[in-house]
């Protein structure tokens, strides 16, 4: 795989629909409607990060790997800075690979997981993928406290594939769960900055990208 750099990762990305989540979310910011970033606090709406919210994060309930039930939106994106991807428990290609790579990320993030930043994993195949499945996976793999491997109804599940942009323009390559994208998309939710990069990029690239996501929003004003 040819280097990549932080720049690189940032600018790979957002495949649409997460186009649109950059322009809204810079216009935001021009426009002086970006609160700062306090993880844990609940900080207020702007209009185009509501916007963002409704098209793209609808808040259908979810179970965890651990058996509690959760909102999406609400629960899980709101007010953090996120990692999420797309795998099943029983696929033998690239979800095995993807999620030893997000250990890695796990291990760097070390003390910060579950404070600030969480990591979702939701199952393509939750006719398959229950509560318990789910579970032994996340054991199998050395899941740790912050990262929430999650299930749900058929349909839900599909759209929150669809709303995330994991999808593939061929319609035949799409409907094979078998050969899903094997992308990550992390994001800060209150500042609306998004990303997308190969759920195989080297660990420490990622860890970079995604740190500087994390940064106050004067420090990013002073970087780009």
């Amino acid at each position: 795989m040819e280097k990549m750099t932080r720049r690189s990762l940032l600018a790979l990305p957002l495949l649409a629909p997460f186009a649109a989540l950059v322009s809204a979310g810079t216009r935001g910011q021009e426009a002086g409607q970006v609160p700062k970033l306090v993880l844990g606090a609940k900080t207020p709406m702007s209009l185009p990060r509501e916007k963002i919210r409704r098209r793209y994060f609808p808040d259908v309930t979810l179970t965890t790997h651990e058996g509690k039930q959760v909102r999406f939106y609400e629960d899980l994106i709101k007010d953090k800075v996120v990692v999420i991807n797309m795998m099943y428990a029983e696929c033998d290609g690239v979800c095995p690979r993807i999620t030893s790579n997000l250990v890695k990320l796990q291990r760097l993030f070390g003390a910060e997981m579950g404070r600030d930043i969480f990591f979702y994993s939701l199952t393509l195949k939750p006719e398959k993928d229950g509560p318990a499945a789910l579970n032994h996976y996340a054991k199998m793999h050395k899941v740790g406290p912050g990262w929430s491997l999650l299930t749900g109804k058929p349909a839900d599940m599909e759209l929150l594939r669809r709303k995330l942009g994991f999808t593939n323009p061929n319609p035949e390559v799409d409907k094979d769960s078998s050969q899903h994208i094997g992308n990550i998309r992390f994001g800060n939710e209150p500042q609306m900055l998004w990303a997308a990069c190969p759920g195989q990029a080297k660990a420490k690239w990622i860890h970079e990208s995604i740190s500087w996501l994390m940064r106050r929003p004067e420090v990013l004003a002073k970087a780009s």
